[in-house]
């Protein structure tokens, strides 16, 4: 088989279709995508030989914005026994290398939530299995690929590998966030989740650190406020809506009842701004490339709320035209895709200054 799926959310499968097939044309691998509307998933299948695998080394995992997970496919098995799965799971992996880690999993859908319950409880006899076939190591972060067992029904499984270096490290693609039960509201996973997907662990320490300051536009109810004040942080909240009066006793929260769109700092520039405001992409993408232009922060976090059609080329422009803008100032700006888990109809952006990031690394804070 010759075929790379890709996990994303339900109702996006053809937004993730044209992504990979953008991608892939790019790297020269071309293929066509299999799409079954709310399926969780996409098959893209290549014309030539081992592109798949090409593909799962050279397009990098973490640029995508809507696959949650990237792996190879290289069987399917049908039609199994529901007495015995496990062996011909095993012997359908003869002649493959021993794998680092096992996951069995299936898609994020209503559907397939008893197939959740099955996945978990079958990977513990059938983990067993395969390290005793000498197939599945028993070290811990071992950097061999993860195998993958994907199932669509619980006779059916497609078998398939991702690389450790090149995928998402969570089950499914899912991290499992635990919603704060003094938390405004659950749109505070968005921006938790947003951190732990753009911000490496060891970056915490001076980028998401206690004694930093932040702009929250459209904050109300204070979601996102929240994460930030957990992190020790002096936060404006920009909102001609309420925030919550437990935000507010931290002595953390200043709340500024002003239109997101036109407030500015007037004393010091914040570090953090971040944006979760309901409003066309293109024109918070405008909104965001103006703090840079003008240096009023030095990272940004923020959604996209996309339109019903042709999501993927309304990412593609506001993006495109978010580093045209950045183009023209001095620094070396990064900007990061994603939909996140927690995420809805919308995209999380991420941008920072790579030369001033590299200036806080050595310890030359601005």
């Amino acid at each position: 088989m010759n075929h790379l799926m890709f996990y994303c959310r339900p109702g996006f499968e053809k937004d993730m279709a044209a992504e990979i097939q953008d991608k892939a044309v790019a790297l020269e691998c071309f293929g066509f995508s299999r799409v079954v509307d709310n399926s969780g998933f996409v098959l893209y299948e290549c014309y030539g030989e081992s592109d798949a695998e090409k593909l799962a080394r050279r397009l990098p995992f973490r640029e995508l914005i809507f696959a949650r997970q990237m792996l190879v496919m290289f069987k399917q098995l049908s039609g199994l026994d529901l007495q015995d799965r496990i062996t011909p799971i095993v012997e359908a992996l003869e002649g493959m290398p021993e794998f680092g880690e096992l996951r069995v999993e299936t898609a994020d859908t209503n559907e397939a939530k008893e197939l959740s319950t099955f996945c978990r409880k079958f990977s513990v006899p059938l983990r067993q299995a395969l390290r005793s076939a000498g197939k599945l190591s028993g070290e811990e972060n071992d950097r061999r690929p993860v195998l993958h067992l994907f199932f669509l029904k619980n006779d059916t499984v497609w078998l398939g590998y991702s690389y450790p270096n090149n995928n998402s490290p969570y089950l499914m693609g899912i991290p499992r966030l635990r919603f704060p039960s003094d938390a405004p509201s659950r749109s505070t996973l968005k921006l938790e989740e947003a951190f732990y997907m753009f911000i490496p662990v060891e970056d915490d320490e001076y980028r998401l650190c206690s004694g930093l300051t932040a702009v929250d536009l459209g904050a109300s109810p204070g979601g996102w406020t929240y994460q930030l004040v957990k992190r020790g942080m002096m936060v404006t909240a920009v909102d001609n809506g309420p925030m919550a009066e437990a935000l507010m006793e931290t002595g953390q929260v200043k709340h500024v009842m002003e239109d997101g769109f036109k407030y500015r700092p007037t004393k010091k520039n914040p570090y953090w701004l971040v944006c979760d405001m309901v409003e066309k992409p293109a024109r918070i993408t405008h909104l965001i490339a103006q703090w840079f232009r003008d240096g009023l922060c030095q990272e940004a976090i923020f959604n996209l709320k996309l339109p019903m059609k042709k999501r993927y080329a309304e990412v593609e422009h506001n993006l495109a035209v978010l580093k045209e803008w950045l183009t023209e100032l001095e620094g070396d700006y990064v900007i990061q895709a994603k939909q996140l888990y927690h995420d809805r109809e919308e995209i999380t952006v991420h941008v920072y200054d790579e030369r001033k990031l590299a200036r806080r690394r050595s310890g030359a804070f601005n």
